[in-house]
């Protein structure tokens, strides 16, 4: 059985916040429905949820500091983890975000229709990590040399990020797409927020419906990576499924809020690509050297922190300089 600082209060306490916390961002957000999320609210509430997880770091290192069962230097420690997985998982949330404003741009979903896409979005993020992380402490507790499989798959998966970081996917050449489109009736355009709607007594799918699917095999796909990675900084399931639910909350209003400004940081991939390189030789390493988590911490955050200034001082290099057109032969010059 894994070991936890998590009790039946605990955990039940954090169920709740989790439940209000998605209905106050579904009715914040969705307030307006049809209307686009203005910059200035996706801003706001993704401080918010920013400064919530800081909040709940601070109120599990004061718990853990004052139960005489702990003490301040297990606080100390328990709360880095929480930060670190947090800051890992939300860099790489950040990188699912490009992935929905890929399949957003690919399908021309107009902004107001993007709600919906999104909404189920986090929840199926949300309920894949849950089952993902009781499935992985379970591994781990059983089978410990599992750590050793997850390092090696982080590391492959960090070195296939970062040669191929420059690529961009086909969604046209996607099995799941190409699998769609041959058994199901598909319309040409949008219906509102409608998945299905009828024509001739025959229902059809909106191009919406295949959104949402390629957006749930996409939340498959980036939970498959996530998982191992937080496991490299903790094996406690309570920071495990804490840190990683705090960095999905919030993910809509930190799409609105990035969607604007992917192209911005062209380079964070590569800095996504050397984490999970590094969590996973850290998990390769450990029965030799155990990394210790302020380092993981400090490493990850100037990772991630050099990517995106380097993405904010270069350029792509799609973005040619513009050359001014010559004029014509024979064309009359100006004055």
């Amino acid at each position: 059985m894994f070991e936890t600082i998590g009790n039946a209060w605990m955990w039940t306490g954090f169920a709740i916040f989790v439940l209000i916390a998605l209905a106050i961002d579904l009715v914040v957000l969705d307030k307006k429905a049809g209307q686009k999320v203005t910059p200035k609210e996706a801003i706001i509430w993704s401080l918010i949820w920013v400064f919530l997880s800081f909040v709940f770091a601070g109120l599990l290192w004061y718990y853990l500091a004052n139960n005489p069962e702990y003490g301040r230097e297990f606080a100390n420690l328990k709360t880095t983890e929480f930060l670190t997985g947090y800051l890992i998982e939300k860099s790489l949330s950040v990188d699912n975000i490009f992935v929905f404003l890929m399949i957003f741009t690919f399908f021309a979903v107009p902004a107001e229709y993007q709600r919906r896409a999104l909404v189920l979005g986090v929840i199926g993020a949300i309920v894949l990590r849950v089952i993902m992380i009781l499935i992985g402490a379970w591994l781990v507790a059983k089978f410990h040399w599992i750590l050793y499989l997850f390092g090696a798959f982080l590391l492959i998966t960090g070195i296939k990020m970062l040669v191929f970081a420059e690529s961009k996917p086909d969604l046209n050449q996607n099995p799941l797409l190409k699998f769609i489109r041959k058994r199901v009736k598909l319309t040409n355009e949008f219906h509102g927020e409608r998945f299905t709607v009828m024509k001739d007594g025959v229902k059809f799918f909106t191009p919406l419906f295949v959104v949402i699917i390629m957006i749930g095999i996409t939340d498959v796909v980036f939970a498959v990576d996530s998982i191992p990675a937080i496991f490299a900084i903790t094996e406690d399931p309570f920071i495990v499924m804490t840190s990683n639910i705090f960095a999905i909350l919030g993910l809509r209003a930190l799409y609105f809020l990035l969607a604007d400004l992917a192209s911005r940081f062209h380079l964070l991939s590569y800095g996504l690509a050397l984490v999970l390189m590094f969590v996973g030789v850290k998990m390769l390493i450990v029965e030799w050297y155990k990394i210790p988590v302020f380092v993981s911490l400090g490493v990850v955050a100037t990772i991630l922190a050099a990517s995106m200034l380097a993405s904010w001082f270069t350029k792509p290099h799609d973005e040619e300089p513009e050359v001014p057109a010559k004029p014509a032969s024979g064309s009359a010059q100006a004055d």
